[in-house]
This record gives C-alpha cells, structure tokens and sequence, in this order.
C-alpha cells in the first residue's frame, strides 16, 4: 500500500487556519498533563459569505501509552457544534489514511477542504461533530516524515527492490527520529486518542462516523471501548484483519467494471477480442516477458528513459483502477503501446519524495493473521496483480518499531453495537467483501452496497440521495434503521476515449490469417 499526499506548506495552512480564529484558551495547566486539552474558537467563512463558529484544538497524549515515562505528543481535532440540543450522542469523524489530515477545512483556502466542511456542517442536525487528526500526522502535533529516497530507472520495479526500500525506510526513519518512540504510533494507541478526547470534552458516549482506515479506526474504537459507542457509519470497510486486501476480489472488482466499459460505444473500436479484461491478460504476458524502455521528459524538462516492467503495470493497474472513468483508456493506451503518459507518472514516483511514516507504522503493526497470510499469498490472482499490496510491508515488519497488535485483536467477533456499512462494488482499494465479511458479525448492522461506487465517493454519492441521506442522519441521531436501503445503483459513467485514433477494422482475411 503507499500512502501519498503533496506536502504543501504545512506552517502557512496552520497559520491561515489560525488567521481568523478568536481565541480564547480553555483553562489548564501551563505544562500540560495527558489528557488535557487545549481549545481555541474560531469562525469560518462559507464559499457563500456565510459564517459559522467551531472550535479547534489540541489533546495531549502520552507518545507510547505502554511507557509510564513517554514524551507527550499533541493530537489535532476539531469540534462544530449543533444547531440545538438533539440528545444524540456527539459524532467523531476519524479520517481515513493512515495520514489524511483534515483541519485545512477551517482555512476557506481550499475548495476541496471548504467542500469538506460543507459537508460536516450537513450534520448540525444530528448532534455535535467531532473530527480528530492522527498522532503523527497532525497539523497541530507532529507530522512524521522521512525522504525516501528515488529509485533507479534503468531497471523495471521488483518486489525484492520494494521490500528492500522499506527495510531500509524502517531503520532510516528510527534513526531520523532520536528522542521519539516510534513505537508508540499504533491503531490501538489512535483509538485510545479517540477516547482520551471524548473524556476531555466531557461526553459519556459517542458515535463513530470513518471511511477506509477511518472504519478501521472505528472497529478499534469498538474493539478496545465498546461501552462508550452508541452506534457507527462506515465506508469502504477495512477489517482490522483486512489491511492488506485479497488479489482475487480486487480483481474481481475490475471484471465489475469492465462489464460497463466493453459496452461503451466509445471504447467499442478499440476493445481486442474478449475485451478489457483479454487486455489485461495480454498485458501481463508482454510485461513478464520483456519490460519496455520508454523516453520522456522529467518535470525538470530533461529527457529521461525509464525501464517499466510487470511489477510496475501491476502497480499501475490498480492505482489507475481507482477511476473508473479514465482507466480503460489507459489500459488500452497501453495495449496499442501508447506508454508515454504511463512513463511519465511512474518517472514522478520513482523520484525522492517524502514518505509518512504513520502509515508503515500502523499497518506493520497491525499486520494479519497466519491465516489470512497464507491466504493472501496463495491467492488465485496472484499471477494477475502481483504481491506488491502486502508483501513489502509483511516482509519489513520486525524492522518497524511498533509491536505486533496479535492475532486477538485482530480476529472478528461479534458486537451488539448497531453499525451501518457502505461500501461501493467499483472499489478497487477495499474490495466489497470486506463489508459483507465484516457485516455477518454485526446482528444489529445493516449494509448497503452501492453499485458502481468506487473507494472515495460513496458518502458524497449518497449526499446526492436526499431520501438515504435522511435515513443515515435519522440512524445517527435514534439508531433507526427502517428507511435505510439495501442497495443504490448510481449511472454508468461517460468512460474516457484513448487520445489517439482507433485501429483501422480488420478485414475477414486478416483476422483469418491471426
């Protein structure tokens, strides 16, 4: 798994979020202790000139919770309060990742971060909302980072090479971080955060709201604390034994997708015989047996040629895969040799960047268990889509400081905690069996799969569902889940055209002679 975002100016959003805010410090102790928190109140501006009150602040957490002598660490978080009383249990959205940090969204800086505020807003009328950032990633505590440095071009991408580049991303991110307890950055050390936060600001139970590592936070939450949960909205599941996903279902999830494309009228004259998914295979054959030399220009205006071989299209297949619109173009670009804007993006990857560690930290951790090892490993698809979703980090674990959570923490059992699951059948980050695995151990959840919905946006396709939307608001607020549907089916979508012409038609003696 790789876990990017672009830096950008970490000092100036903080202080543009900060520009605005009235301040007014909650009462505590000049040396914070654990526990305490920090709060500030501010005022952000809606896109319509609107503005609305919140308040941000800072919860002081021990770095490692098994370490009576820990530094202590700052964790982000923010609240909004509801328009009037409800009764309901405050809502803690947990952001997905690991290292999505999400407190820009006060800023009114940035249309994404404004459009994520709308969004928290939308649920003033179900209770207070709470959002809390990630130890280690943070934009106000610490956001833990390290160069990793570029990889070489002239040869194709190996997992061995891979495995190898976290081994050493492991010992060099101890080694850049002296006075810090690297392993104190784990899932149960987060949820811990979760309920540290919840004592400080004075509630007695809370609702989960997550997507992706979010749900997976969550099911921590209700692992470790499953008295302080009223109930739980979750999207794109990851079980905490699910954190490496199964070949075979993510596969399964591109054949979902194919299924739309092969009957586009635009994709039809360049589809091979058997269409995307016999592109695919074909693919995979020339890749294996001979990686590509392809020349292009660096972002530095500079020629350079890079070697792309197997593991990179398999790499690249799924990253692609997560929009569904443009990836039969690109696949069929490749299928007619068009490798020139595939090069030019693996160029980019291939080049020093920085790396956060919060995500190694917390999946070496977590890891899986034998079984779903073995499983994982042995999995049909395997020749189809590589191992590089999980065996670099498997292989690297013993040199990542944080412990192993143990295959108890990680096993599924059964809770009375009312959940609603979501999950989208085009999701190729968190394949839809997560969610139906996961759902059999929740007699009081409910799941709705959401046709054609991919791994982002099935919460902001829902928004688009007035009636769903209601009925998620009405189960966060009272539990009630009799309006909720089963399944949404959203439009297929216009799918890009390759940008080159499509090969002229085959006469009938060719296609004899082939």
């Amino acid at each position: 798994m790789q876990f990017r975002c672009p830096l950008g100016s970490i000092a100036a959003a903080l202080v543009s979020c900060l520009a605005g805010a009235l301040f007014s410090l909650t009462a505590h102790a000049a040396t914070p202790k654990a526990g305490d928190v920090v709060i500030e109140k501010g005022v952000a501006r809606r896109a319509d000139g609107s503005t609305v009150p919140y308040e941000i602040g800072t919860l002081y957490v021990p770095e490692n919770r098994q370490s009576p002598t820990s530094r202590l660490i700052g964790v982000g978080f923010a609240r909004l309060k509801a328009k009037a009383p409800t009764g309901a249990p405050p809502v803690f959205w947990l952001p997905g990742g690991p290292g999505l940090s999400v407190l820009d969204a006060f800023d009114g800086q940035n249309p994404a971060a404004r459009s994520r505020l709308d969004s928290w807003l939308s649920y003033a009328d179900v209770g207070d909302l709470v959002v809390i950032e990630q130890r280690g990633y943070t934009l106000r505590g610490e956001r833990l980072e390290i160069t990793a440095p570029a990889m070489p071009l002239d040869r194709p991408s190996s997992i061995e090479a891979q495995t190898a580049a976290t081994v050493a991303l492991a010992k060099a991110a101890v080694k850049a971080n002296p006075g810090k307890d690297l392993g104190g950055y784990t899932i149960a050390a987060c949820a811990e955060d979760v309920n540290d936060l919840r004592r400080a600001l004075g509630y007695d139970r809370i609702s989960l709201f997550g997507g992706s590592f979010g749900s997976q936070w969550s099911f921590a939450v209700m692992r470790l604390h499953p008295e302080i949960v009223a109930r739980a909205v979750l999207s794109a599941i990851e079980p905490l034994d699910y954190g490496y996903d199964m070949p075979s279902q993510l596969f399964a999830t591109m054949e979902r997708i194919a299924f739309d494309a092969d009957k586009d009228a635009g994709l039809t004259p360049y589809l091979p015989k058997g269409g995307l998914m016999a592109a695919i295979r074909t693919l995979e054959e020339r890749f294996a047996r001979e990686p590509v030399r392809v020349k292009v220009k660096g972002s530095d205006g500079h020629d350079r040629t890079i070697v792309l071989g197997q593991v990179d299209f398999q790499s690249a297949l799924l990253e692609e895969a997560s929009d569904p619109a443009s990836w039969p173009a690109f696949l069929l670009s490749l299928y007619y040799g068009h490798n020139d804007a595939w090069a030019t993006s693996a160029l980019e990857e291939r080049q020093a960047q920085p790396y956060k560690l919060i995500g190694p930290l917390i999946d070496t951790s977590l890891g899986s268990s034998p079984a779903r090892e073995f499983q994982l490993r042995n999995d049909a698809a395997v020749p189809m889509l590589g191992t590089g979703g999980f065996v670099p980090y498997i292989d690297s674990a013993k040199d990542w400081p944080t412990p192993d959570m143990g295959d108890t923490f990680r096993a599924f059992t059964r809770s009375d905690i009312p959940v609603l699951l979501v999950h989208g059948d085009w999701d190729t980050s968190t394949p839809l069996e997560n969610m139906l695995t996961q759902l059999a151990y929740f007699p009081k959840g409910h799941g709705i799969v959401v046709h054609r919905g991919g791994h982002d946006g099935t919460f902001y396709q829902l928004r688009n569902d007035p009636a769903t939307k209601k009925a998620v608001h009405a189960f966060l607020r009272t539990g009630e889940m009799k309006d909720l549907p089963s399944e949404i089916t959203l439009e297929v979508p216009k799918f890009d055209v390759p940008a080159f012409a499509p090969p002229a038609p085959r006469t009938s003696a060719a296609a004899k002679a082939s």
